[in-house]
């Protein structure tokens, strides 16, 4: 997953290369794959009493009810917030990613790749860090995911930036950070598990398996193998991150208090609530963005073998 220079590019302009092409990358895997993401929160966010019968069953189940109960366009609810998350958040934790990993590895002989916790470290720090700035979109994103449930004229918001006003207003600027720990955990943990695993997968897949690096079916192969890895490891705290920010009043709204009332009244296995929506989104939103980002690179690399 190395990033080459192009000749005469300063340090500024590889960063801002790195970050931009990941944004982008990012972008069309948000547009390809936000109905599933919209399902996941749906499946996510339900709450049922013993005995009663689930609004929302499975993930092409939910699609189907969403789209036939407030129309299609309902599944790409969220879509201006999520764009705006994958630009801030995605071009930090995967334009840094490779930088930031050499700087922890420092120089390498020909030949010397990475170790895996390396990879993981490099990351943990990335996905930290641009969750960190990019909070408010996530929180923003899955209001407006969860408010596509209510009758038109009871969505609490117009658009995304009313969202953000109306969060601001009430809860403070602090208000638009709700949820940041779990989300830190979600992303550091899930940045980890992508970005390491794609590297390392791929790592293997060239070096031992004999695949081509630039071959499509290997960057599919690498990126739903990395997709399945993140999501087994983050899937709990994906679940919380998703209670923490859309809790209501009335509704438990503390790390804690969220985590011992889904263990009393829905039991451990609540923490994978909307696993294959997950998987189905996380692991083709992985094939899209890498795909998309490895073409990108490729282009670049060739563009500076031309020069």
């Amino acid at each position: 997953m190395n990033t080459n220079r192009m000749n005469g590019e300063s340090d500024i302009a590889f960063f801002f290369r790195n970050v931009l092409m990941a944004s982008a990358a990012a972008m069309t895997g948000e547009i390809a794959t936000i109905p599933l993401d919209t399902a996941k929160v749906r499946l996510q966010i339900q709450t049922t009493a013993p005995g009663e019968t689930p609004r929302y069953s499975g993930i092409f189940g939910t699609m189907g009810k969403v789209a036939a109960e407030e129309g299609p366009f309902a599944l790409w609810g969220g879509l201006a917030p999520g764009l705006q998350r994958q630009f801030v958040f995605a071009g930090l934790r995967i334009g840094l990613y490779v930088p930031i990993r050499d700087v922890i590895t420092g120089p390498l002989a020909p030949g010397q790749n990475p170790t895996l916790l390396q990879k993981i470290l490099a990351g943990m720090t990335t996905g930290a860090l641009g969750i960190s700035v990019a909070n408010p979109t996530d929180v923003v994103k899955i209001r407006m995911q969860a408010q596509g449930r209510l009758p038109v004229d009871q969505r609490p918001y117009t658009n995304s930036m009313d969202c953000y006003r109306k969060i601001a207003a009430v809860n403070g600027v602090s208000g638009l950070w709700v949820g940041v720990v779990p989300n830190i955990m979600r992303n550091s943990i899930i940045n980890a598990s992508e970005l390491a695993s794609y590297d390392q997968f791929k790592q293997i897949a060239t070096q031992t398996l004999g695949m081509n690096a630039d071959a499509t079916m290997t960057h599919i192969f690498c990126a739903f193998s990395a997709g399945f890895v993140a999501v087994c490891c983050g899937s709990p705290v994906d679940v919380l991150k998703t209670r923490l920010m859309n809790a209501t009043p009335g509704q438990p709204t503390g790390l804690v208090s969220i985590v011992g009332h889904m263990l009393a009244k829905e039991g451990p296995l609540a923490f994978y609530k909307g696993f294959q929506a997950n998987f189905l989104r996380l692991g083709s939103w992985n094939v899209v963005m890498f795909l998309t980002l490895e073409k990108i690179k490729l282009y670049f690399d060739n563009k500076s073998k031309n020069q």
